[in-house]
């Protein structure tokens, strides 16, 4: 019996003995590091959980060439959205002008709103039971008035009391009729009133355009681009005026409606270079008209003389100037005739262009400049619109005057 229970305790011993020497030796395995390893584990990204974004993209798996198959038949690629590059501006449309036959006839009205004056107050006057001398001298006043000039007044006034006294004419028609020949043979009718435009020789027309700045000068000469255009010509602006700011801007405007080019220069550049220029342009592209703003300025009169005279002996070594208009403004009167008389001394002028015809001018310019230098008034503007240049046509101008 003591052998049983001494055989137990021995064996209760060696158990306790063998739990003890593991728990031991699993605590001292706890406390080694890891053996370190001869290959890396890479860690993969943890995936993101339902309803959050990915921190980084994932790739998509590379395929190889037979899983991709043939490029025909592999799956289009999203290409990022290209940045729209900023488009070009796009050319201004052209305008097509307004045709010139017949312009001044459909500008009557207006015409006649602001001429009508001299015509009424001259029927009214002629109109009279009794013309003695009081009424012919409110005639005279009327007409120098209206800017007529002395010499056509007097002329005017002394061909109407013998018209009237010879041939008794009292009623409103015959009175009308009459007043409406010795305006037109004032105005003359026999004057070739045409814009030269065509050269006798092989290269285009070129018109000079002189005056004084403020009188419409440059917007003159795109209008009369725009005339040439609607009539089939081909244009070529130069913009001599270079001592004005935003001239050869404004020309150049006025030329990209109607589709001219315009040939410039710097600021304060020389005025006969850019003239030069121009026609030499003119002529590479065969241009059928060149026009030539120029400067307008009046400081001295030698110093006019001397630029404007540079500018057409320049313009004349590519061949003839075929045209020097001369603009003035209608509403200053006579200080418009002495600023005529001084062009007169420096240029040739062979044409006049008479504009603000509409405002508050006096129709009897048109007689009066015409007096003074001899040459017809070729052209008139009667308002700010862009087609309201136009042809003039004494007919037309003194039925306006008088009315219907």
């Amino acid at each position: 019996m003591e052998f049983v229970i001494l055989a137990v305790v021995i064996a209760a011993l060696v158990v306790a003995g063998l739990v003890s020497g593991l728990v031991v030796s699993g605590r001292k395995k706890k406390q080694l590091p890891p053996a370190p390893s001869s290959t890396p584990t890479l860690t993969p990204p943890a995936e993101p959980h339902v309803g959050e974004e990915a921190e980084t993209p994932r790739e998509e798996p590379r395929r190889t060439i037979e899983e991709a198959g043939p490029p025909d038949a592999q799956a289009p690629v999203a290409e990022a959205p290209a940045v729209a590059e900023p488009e070009a501006p796009a050319a201004p449309a052209l305008e097509i002008p307004e045709p010139t036959a017949g312009r001044l006839v459909r500008l009557r009205a207006r015409l006649a709103r602001s001429q009508s004056t001299l015509g009424k107050g001259l029927l009214t006057l002629l109109s009279r039971d009794n013309l003695d001398e009081d009424t012919w001298e409110e005639i005279e006043d009327t007409l120098l008035t209206a800017d007529v000039g002395v010499a056509p007044t007097q002329e005017l006034v002394e061909r109407l009391r013998e018209r009237v006294r010879v041939l008794g004419t009292r009623t409103p028609e015959g009175l009308r009729t009459l007043l409406r020949e010795e305006l037109l043979t004032l105005l003359g009718t026999d004057f070739d009133r045409a814009v030269k435009t065509e050269s006798g020789v092989d290269t285009p027309g070129v018109v000079m355009v002189v005056g004084v700045n403020g009188t419409g000068k440059t917007t003159t000469t795109g209008k009369l681009a725009r005339v040439l255009v609607a009539d089939g010509r081909s244009v070529v602006l130069g913009a001599a005026d270079t001592f004005r700011a935003a001239a050869a801007d404004q020309l150049q405007t006025w030329g990209e409606r109607v589709g001219a080019r315009t040939v410039r220069g710097p600021e304060g550049g020389d005025p006969a270079s850019i003239a030069f220029d121009a026609v030499k342009e003119g002529i590479a592209e065969g241009a059928d008209v060149v026009l030539i703003d120029t400067a307008g300025r009046l400081h001295t009169k030698t110093g006019l003389m001397d630029e404007l005279g540079k500018v057409k002996r320049v313009v004349e070594k590519h061949g003839p100037l075929d045209e020097i208009l001369l603009v003035l403004d209608a509403t200053t009167g006579q200080n418009g005739l002495v600023q005529a008389r001084v062009f007169a001394e420096v240029v040739d002028i062979t044409g006049i262009v008479l504009t603000k015809l509409d405002g508050t001018a006096k129709g009897g310019i048109v007689i009066a400049v015409q007096r003074e230098l001899g040459v017809p008034v070729k052209l008139v503007g009667l308002g700010e619109g862009p087609d309201d240049l136009a042809p003039f046509e004494p007919e037309a101008f003194v039925d306006a005057l008088i009315g219907d």
